[in-house]
């Protein structure tokens, strides 16, 4: 069965095409992937600080049809080789989950296909399936991205249970806004973490926002407040550019090690409270090299394996989409296929769509 992922939630246009038939076959689940296409919209948006919705959802249309004779190309299939039609109904920005659905839809109905409405963070959590070491069932998801970070035990597909989340600033949020306060562009994560490999650790004593709230809840929010103090606190004024630069690298440095000790000890809490011997790192932040090293430290020393999707779909991908949608057409019963209507949900509980 040969599946088309249309991702369109954010600020990414994704479209790819997954053939179910090695993960059948019980073969790595990677050689499914025939053909994809990804468009960021990044530089659209880096001179606004952030995403701005109306223009994602009209680049999402400009891209969309591209991105599909891309992925067509690539694969060397026709569109009436597909089997059905995977795109993302939420959650996110509604504008641009509707480009995506009133794609997939018509596309879906001009060719007599079904189509499957696939839950964003359900893409990210099943992504490191593809990977080389792909985990077992069941396990741990530490989902971090731009809106979200959660921690959910996942016992097989459409089966999730969510453990905690953040309660304010997910960690994705309080990266860019960090970078913004150290003068670095949007999207700030990347530039945070490259930042931070020049700075030296325990410079600032920034707080670990709920590291002992005894819970497996978030909140990052603190920790931004924090940063933004010590910025005030040391006026650069007279300072020469490179002691500026070695106090933003400290500062950054000092700021992702807070929010990696904090990630680190929920998922271990996570792990022991469960049961669980398998942790998955997926969303956008789950590229971050210093979240990785300290999760690969921590399963070494208690005894988990950490499992990572390949790096070029840690970011939102219509691959993830595809897959996803796959799966669910695969589970007996599962009741995915959606209705004819331009159907969007841009907040959406994942648990809420579990499998019957």
């Amino acid at each position: 069965m040969i599946v088309l992922g249309i991702e369109t939630s954010c600020d990414e246009t994704g479209v790819a095409l997954y053939n179910t038939t090695p993960w059948e076959e019980g073969k790595s689940a990677f050689l499914g992937i025939l053909g994809q296409g990804l468009h960021s919209q990044v530089a659209m948006h880096r001179d606004y600080g952030g995403v701005v919705p109306e223009l994602a959802s009209r680049d999402h249309i400009r891209r969309v049809l591209p991105l599909l004779d891309q992925s067509l190309v690539q694969s060397g299939l026709k569109l009436t080789d597909i089997d059905a039609v995977a795109f993302t109904q939420g959650p996110g920005l509604a504008g641009a989950l509707l480009v995506g659905s009133a794609f997939a839809k018509g596309l879906a109905q001009s060719l007599g296909l079904p189509s499957i409405g696939v839950h964003h963070l359900e893409g990210h959590l099943l992504s490191p399936l593809l990977g080389e070491s792909a985990p077992q069932f069941p396990f741990i998801a530490l989902l971090v991205s731009g809106g979200h970070t959660q921690l959910m035990k996942v016992s097989g597909i459409g089966q999730y249970e969510l453990l905690g989340e953040t309660l304010d600033d997910a960690a994705g949020e309080a990266f860019d806004k960090t970078a913004k306060l150290l003068g670095l562009d949007y999207p700030g994560g990347a530039a945070i973490s490259k930042l931070a490999e020049h700075g030296r650790p325990g410079i600032f004593d920034l707080p670990k926002p709920m590291l002992h709230s005894g819970d497996l809840d978030f909140s990052f929010s603190g920790l931004k407040t924090a940063v933004l103090n010590q910025v005030k606190k040391h006026s650069t004024q007279n300072m020469s550019e490179a002691d500026i630069a070695q106090f933003h690298a400290d500062l950054a440095r000092s700021f992702v090690d807070s929010i990696v000790a904090v990630l680190v000890s929920k998922s271990e809490k996570a792990l022991q409270q469960t049961g669980c011997n398998h942790l998955v790192l997926a969303g956008g932040v789950g590229a971050n090299s210093q979240l990785r090293s300290a999760l690969n430290a921590a399963g070494l020393k208690k005894g988990f394996a950490v499992h990572y999707p390949p790096l070029d779909l840690c970011t939102d991908n219509g691959v993830m989409i595809a897959f996803a949608g796959a799966l669910r057409m695969l589970t007996e019963n599962n009741g995915s296929t959606t209705s004819g209507a331009f159907d969007i949900k841009p907040r959406w509980d994942l648990a809420s769509n579990n499998l019957k």
